[in-house]
């Protein structure tokens, strides 16, 4: 679907591109055309050079510090593609490279990318590894205290869980005060623990 997609648009920009350049034409004559195409394209590859070096320069501050520069490179894609469209002749695809050289509408355009394509893809390419989302969806319910994702008796009710009788005070952690009432409640003694207390007298020392 998305190879579709994308031959739809390299099919449908440059006639689109085509049309808009012949309604310019027809209004502002072939000469004024061809100008604002031509210095589109020059204030397109001056502002190309600028982001470039920008990008380059946080590109290698990130990587002095050990941090991967994912931002940077997608803005590096980015430019290059802004390059190239901005490079071929016509005021639509020049209004497109515009939009992927400019640092106001390139951000969200980044951050769409990241959420919507790189990050679904590196997900599909480790199973969820890089990103966390392993065990996302749990585990089914066994019922009698199952709980998903924690294994049999660890649910509501069941032996480890909230509620049981390894749990007694219902906070879902089993502590020192539960264990003792736990061994209350089956008949044995609650005061397994005896406190002793050690007094270390000095040592007399001769003067």
């Amino acid at each position: 679907m998305r190879s579709r997609t994308l031959l739809v648009l390299l099919l449908v920009v440059p006639f689109v591109d085509a049309l808009f350049l012949i309604y310019v034409a027809t209004r502002l004559g072939a000469a004024l055309t061809v100008a604002l195409v031509v210095l589109t394209a020059i204030l397109g590859m001056l502002l190309l050079r600028a982001e470039g070096r920008a990008t380059l320069a946080r590109v290698q501050r990130k990587l002095a510090r050990g941090e991967p520069p994912t931002d940077e490179l997608l803005d590096g894609g980015l430019l290059i593609a802004a390059g190239a469209l901005l490079l071929t002749p016509g005021l639509v695809t020049d209004a497109i490279g515009f939009l992927f050289a400019l640092p106001l509408s390139r951000v969200p355009i980044r951050m769409a990318l990241k959420k919507y394509v790189v990050i679904p893809y590196i997900d599909r390419e480790t199973d969820g590894f890089a990103t966390g989302n392993v065990y996302i969806g749990g585990f089914p319910s066994g019922g009698d205290g199952d709980f998903e994702g924690f294994g049999p008796g660890t649910g509501p009710g069941g032996p480890g869980g909230p509620g049981g009788p390894f749990d007694p005070d219902g906070d879902g952690a089993t502590d020192a005060g539960d264990a003792g009432r736990t061994r209350s409640a089956g008949g044995s003694r609650s005061d397994d623990v005896v406190d002793v207390d050690f007094t270390v007298e000095e040592e007399d020392r001769p003067e």
